[in-house]
C-alpha cells in the first residue's frame, strides 16, 4: 500500500496519470511555459557559443564528439597536463550546465507544442540527458587519470548526440507546426 501510494504520487507529479496529461502543477508543465523556454533557449545558445571559445583558449579538441574509444584514448594521451585539467574543468562546468539547458528547452518545447503526446515524445530527450552526464563522468575520470571507462563512449556519445538532434528537431517541428496552424486559422 505504501509503495502503491508513492508510485501514484510520482506519476501524479510528472503531470501524467488519472487527471490526464499535463494537468496539475508539475516540473514538466513548468518547463513548457514561455518564460522558461526563453531562458532555456538563451542558456543553450550562450553555452553552445562558449564551448569553442573556452576550448580554443587551451588549444583543445573536446572529447564530446568522439565516440570511438580508441580515438578518445589517443586524444587524451595527446593532451598536456594543463590541457587535461582544463578539459576536465570544462566538462565539469559547461558540460554539466549544457544538458540541463538543452534538456529543459527540448523537453519543454516538445511538451508545449505536442500537448497530447509530448511526454511520450520526450522520452528520447529524457534518455539523452543522463547519457550526456554519464559521458561527462567517463571523460573526467579519464582526463584525471582515475580510470579508463572510455569504452562506454561508444554507446553514450551516439545516444547523447541522437537525443540532442531528436530534441532539436522536435522543438523546431513544434515551432513550425504552431506557425503553420496559426496561419491556417487566420482569416
Amino acid at each position: 500500500a505504501v509503495l502503491s501510494g508513492r508510485l501514484s504520487s510520482v506519476i501524479r507529479d510528472t503531470g501524467v496519470g488519472e487527471a490526464g496529461p499535463m494537468r496539475g502543477n508539475s516540473v514538466i508543465r513548468q518547463l513548457s511555459e514561455g518564460r522558461v523556454l526563453l531562458v532555456s533557449l538563451a542558456a543553450t545558445a550562450v553555452l553552445t557559443a562558449l564551448f569553442p571559445v573556452v576550448a580554443g583558449q587551451f588549444g583543445l579538441t573536446l572529447l564530446d564528439a568522439v565516440a570511438d574509444p580508441t580515438e578518445a584514448r589517443a586524444l587524451v594521451a595527446g593532451l598536456a597536463e594543463e590541457q587535461r585539467q582544463a578539459h576536465a574543468w570544462i566538462t565539469a562546468t559547461l558540460d554539466v550546465a549544457y544538458p540541463l539547458a538543452y534538456g529543459a528547452l527540448f523537453l519543454g518545447a516538445t511538451v508545449r507544442f505536442f500537448p497530447r503526446q509530448g511526454v511520450l515524445l520526450a522520452i528520447p530527450i529524457l534518455i539523452g540527458v543522463p547519457a550526456d552526464f554519464l559521458e561527462g563522468l567517463v571523460q573526467i575520470l579519464a582526463l584525471t587519470g582515475q580510470v579508463d571507462w572510455l569504452a562506454a563512449k561508444a554507446v553514450l556519445t551516439p545516444v547523447k548526440g541522437g537525443a540532442f538532434v531528436y530534441g532539436a528537431v522536435m522543438a523546431l517541428l513544434g515551432v513550425a507546426l504552431r506557425g503553420w496552424r496559426g496561419r491556417a486559422k487566420a482569416p
